[in-house]
């Protein structure tokens, strides 16, 4: 099977500072990774890498192509960043936020041509907010906001989709619209690969995890990542993996409180 992107031996320095070193990561088209690590693991470059953004110090990595485009050039590849309450405060539209989005695959004029419009309301559409098309950004609620930072991202048709802590800052019922979202566009033939924190959320949505600290430590499914061994690699620190319906949960390892 064609690896949707994947990366063979790759390192990324920054000065002398090493933030990836011999990462080895492939992934298949519809596939659904939870890439996880503490802070400053190299979640982030590793993004910016698959995204493009910056090159690898070492190694090769290979994105998604399109054979129905110019020679040397990239399918797009769709990024939804941390959500970032400041962004509802700008004066835009729900249709309007997402045509910057086709903008931004194509920025020749300072303003929308039709094509760019239609993918706008294609990408509403898919996301079932096409109704708000005409409301303001600081009019919807927290879940109706992410659907229009994932319709930004997708109304490219992008065959790849990064998403860069989707849970994080939302409460539990927007959480689990998001949870529900990224489903659907997987099954729609989506790859999806996204960072989280939240270990406990991955282990009971997510079908595989890669454990990333500098390089990859872990790679699999949850039951068989997410032991006490490799996330003490990954995070040193001591938890404790009790099992739940079938599934790992992350306990801390001195007084049992359930781990963020």
């Amino acid at each position: 099977m064609t690896a949707t992107i994947e990366l063979e031996r790759v390192g990324v320095n920054f000065g002398r500072k090493t933030a990836l070193r011999d990462v080895d990561l492939r992934i298949g088209p519809a596939e659904l990774v939870g890439l996880v690590g503490p802070s400053g693991a190299g979640k982030t470059t590793l993004l910016r890498l698959m995204l493009g953004e910056i090159a690898p110090t070492t190694g090769t990595i290979r994105r998604p192509s399109d054979a129905g485009r110019p020679r040397g050039s990239r399918a797009p590849i769709g990024y939804v960043p941390q959500l970032d309450a400041s962004e509802r405060t700008f004066p835009l539209t729900v249709q309007g936020a997402v045509e910057l989005g086709a903008a931004a695959t194509s920025p020749k004029v300072p303003w929308f041509s039709r094509a760019e419009r239609t993918a706008a309301r294609r990408a509403l559409d898919r996301l079932g907010i096409d109704d708000l098309r005409n409301r303001g950004l600081h009019e919807l609620s927290g879940g109706q906001f992410q659907r229009v930072l994932f319709a930004r991202a997708l109304v490219a048709s992008p065959r790849l989709l990064l998403l860069d802590e989707p849970t994080s800052g939302i409460d539990l019922k927007t959480r689990a619209e998001v949870l529900a979202l990224i489903g659907d566009l997987r099954a729609d033939g989506l790859t999806i690969v996204m960072t989280t924190h939240d270990l406990n959320w991955v282990a009971a949505h997510l079908p595989r995890i890669v454990c990333l600290n500098e390089t990859v430590r872990a790679d699999g499914a949850p039951v068989d990542v997410l032991r006490p061994d490799v996330l003490h690699d990954t995070f040193g620190a001591q938890v404790t993996v009790l099992e739940h319906q079938g599934r790992p949960v992350i306990v801390d390892h001195d007084d049992l409180v359930i781990a963020p």
